[in-house]
């Protein structure tokens, strides 16, 4: 029971994840929402580095559906518990850039712990 709760959870994450990625293609002014002070968003180079984390994010919403699909509920386990140093990584860059405390721990922050939590009940035997 927990297992396919923690699958489906998994599937929206993936899900999520592909549409922050598509998001920033159409609305650049979106990723003032992930917490670093100041963010450029109107200016050019800005847009290709939000394109470059743009790719990187619907490719990794594309790694947790193609798991969901074809790997083993253990591998899809892993494979978020590994993946949740993600927003572990996002949450320490907003805190070194002095941005909100709500965006370190309540997007990044509980990202992970979800993250962590999910990856931990699909490997629950």
């Amino acid at each position: 029971m927990l297992t396919n709760i923690a699958t489906v959870l998994a599937g929206l994450i993936g899900a999520g994840i592909i549409v922050m990625g598509a998001r920033a293609f159409w609305t650049p002014q979106a990723a003032v929402g992930f917490g670093i002070p100041d963010t450029p968003t109107e200016e050019r180079s800005f847009h290709a580095w939000l394109s470059v984390k743009a790719v990187r994010d619907i490719a990794s919403g594309l790694f947790i559906l193609i798991l969901l699909v074809g790997g083993t509920t253990s591998l899809l386990g892993w494979f978020m518990l590994a993946a949740s140093a993600i927003p572990v990584g996002d949450a320490m860059i907003v805190l070194r850039s002095n941005g909100p405390k709500a965006a370190v721990y309540g997007i990044h922050g509980a990202t992970a712990v979800v993250m962590l939590t999910i990856g931990a009940l699909l490997l629950i035997p």
